[in-house]
């Protein structure tokens, strides 16, 4: 029974969630000794691995609750087909991977169709940050969470939630940062180049953009020339190249991963959007201020958030080691300033750098994420179905 196959519902609703799951699966296939068979939605990554996605996922990929309620009708949709897609291909497990807002909406109607159908969270929800209550609601239909912040598993064990595994960042692993990091840690600044990242997705770079406008215009001004590069993804370059067109200081956009790695290695300071950039930055030794404008409706429930800090470098750290600006505090003269101070030998680039490496240190695992994952999936599997120790062989 060594070779029977393994049916895996997956739910990836971001490209950072579709490589994650992309990478779990390729692991898992070394551990399983038969065939693995995916159904669900994904991208480029997990459908290499074998998986025919129900929709293009680039719909889930939305962000802040403005664009949510103007999707709603096409989300629900989307919630119900799924739902009955999985329902009728009878997995042997569900697997679903960040995106909240849609991947558990569907685990809880399949966990109702399919009560004994054990269901793994790869991400965990940032219930650190707010509705904490979500952690206790996750017990009805998640049965162990694979968190990728080293915080998350005491945070979810005092919140009464389900179990949880810190398996590691896809990112620490990644070997470009790696790469990146050796070239940098020990490096003193003096490059006169600073990394101008506002975000990946539109709502992020219309709202930062004239800020880190009036920073390159400030930096100029007090210190003489300065090189500026903005690393961008190919569906946004057109809109990144309108809204730069009329700097008086023009910054050199760069394209594709390759691009934004040489920018990282050369860069003395970067400013960006919050999110996980800041961390792929302070991972990577880049000395980096933290900015954000949300839309106005998640303005009025800032009340209910209950973190002390957006930058995840801070929350791993747990103390404040990366600056931020948030919303009307955000200024591009602020952020000039700390450009200046980040590019030159001083005590607050000393302090950064000291918490980078303590950051480094609490985000190291003993196996690779992707592996570690895979083997909590199949002992999850295992506890619910005692047949699959029959046919899974480690």
């Amino acid at each position: 029974m060594s070779g029977a196959p393994l049916k895996i519902a997956v739910i990836a609703g971001e490209v950072s969630g579709d490589l994650l799951g992309a990478d779990l699966i390729a692991a898992l296939k070394r551990i399983h000794a038969g065939p693995v068979e995916l159904v669900g939605v994904g991208g480029e990554g997990l459908q290499a691995e074998g998986l025919r996605s129900l929709f293009d996922f680039s719909e889930l990929s939305i962000m802040g609750i403005t664009q949510v309620l103007t999707r709603l009708p096409r989300l629900f949709g989307l919630i119900r087909r799924t739902t009955a897609e999985i329902i009728a291909a009878k997995p042997d497990i569900l697997l679903i991977i960040d995106s909240p807002d849609f991947t558990h909406r569907v685990a809880k109607r399949v966990r109702t169709a399919l009560p004994d159908l054990p269901v793994v969270n790869y991400v965990c929800p940032s219930v650190w940050a707010w509705k904490e209550y979500r952690a206790k609601r996750m017990l009805g239909y998640v049965d162990h969470v694979l968190a990728v912040l080293p915080f998350e598993p005491a945070t979810m064990q005092r919140l009464n939630g389900p179990a949880t595994t810190y398996v590691g960042h896809r990112l620490v692993a990644d070997p470009a940062l790696q790469e990146t990091r050796r070239l940098r840690v020990g490096r003193r600044p003096g490059t006169g180049t600073i990394l101008l990242l506002p975000g990946s997705r539109s709502s992020e770079i219309q709202k930062l953009l004239p800020y880190f406008e009036v920073a390159t215009n400030e930096l100029v001004t007090r210190n003489g020339p300065t090189r500026f590069v903005l690393p961008t993804v190919t569906h946004k370059e057109a809109l990144v190249r309108k809204m730069t067109a009329g700097w008086a200081v023009k910054p050199e956009i760069v394209i594709g991963a390759e691009a934004k790695w040489k920018a990282f290695a050369e860069a003395d300071a970067a400013m960006a959007a919050s999110g996980t950039v800041i961390l792929e930055l302070a991972l990577a030794d880049v000395p980096v201020v933290s900015a954000y404008k949300v839309d106005w409706i998640m303005r009025m429930l800032t009340s209910g958030i209950k973190t002390w800090t957006g930058a995840l470098p801070n929350l791993i750290a747990d103390y404040p080691v990366v600056p931020e600006y948030l919303n009307d505090i955000v200024r591009g003269a602020s952020l000039a300033r700390w450009m200046e101070r980040l590019s030159a030998d001083t005590y607050q680039l000393k302090a950064m750098k000291e918490g980078y490496e303590l950051i480094w240190q609490r985000m190291q695992t003993e196996k690779p994420p992707g592996e570690h994952a895979a083997e909590i999936l199949l002992e999850v599997l295992k506890k619910k179905n005692p047949a699959i120790p029959d046919r899974v062989s480690f």
